[in-house]
């Protein structure tokens, strides 16, 4: 047995695990921690499902070895919403219908709140930060009416 003792800092609290070199960290977060909002869909880093915030980027949970997220803050959609209070791209996807099965939902808010938090323009958001997200349920018509509410209401910032 070749397991490893790893810190993470998932959503504000240090989490201490024992993991095998070759796991992932997708599978860390849901099976280990019971952070089953990260999704896991084609493992191999295309759809975008299992996205997560490592130290301030968003980054594809699948590509990540456990053991390579040693000693970083790990942010899921589970720690989104401060207080009790979901961020403004949770609301807007929630009032301009941005999911239907929801599946790829947490990794495409995932991505859209680093984005918002970076500073990244909407229209950037729009195309650079969604191309990397496969939906294969809404047509990304109202993601992106989600994504202009979002902005907008932030007024454009962060």
């Amino acid at each position: 047995m070749n397991e490893r003792a790893v810190r993470l800092t998932v959503n504000g609290t240090d989490r201490d695990v024992i993991v095998e070199p070759r796991v992932l960290l997708s599978d860390t977060l849901r099976h280990q921690l019971g952070l089953t909002g990260t999704h896991v869909g084609c493992e191999q880093g295309a759809c975008g499902a299992c996205t997560v915030i490592i130290d301030g980027r968003a980054q594809r949970s699948c590509l990540v070895l456990t053991v390579q997220a040693s000693d970083t803050s790990i942010e899921t959609i589970e720690g989104v919403a401060s207080d009790g209070v979901d961020h403004v791209v949770q609301v807007a996807m929630h009032e301009q219908h941005g999911l239907q099965c929801g599946f790829c939902t947490p990794g495409i808010v995932m991505s859209l709140v680093a984005a918002h938090r970076a500073g990244i323009d909407g229209a950037t958001a729009k195309h650079e930060v969604l191309d990397g997200h496969l939906c294969r349920c809404t047509g990304y018509v109202n993601i992106r009416a989600a994504i202009d509410a979002a902005w907008e209401a932030a007024g454009g910032g962060r």
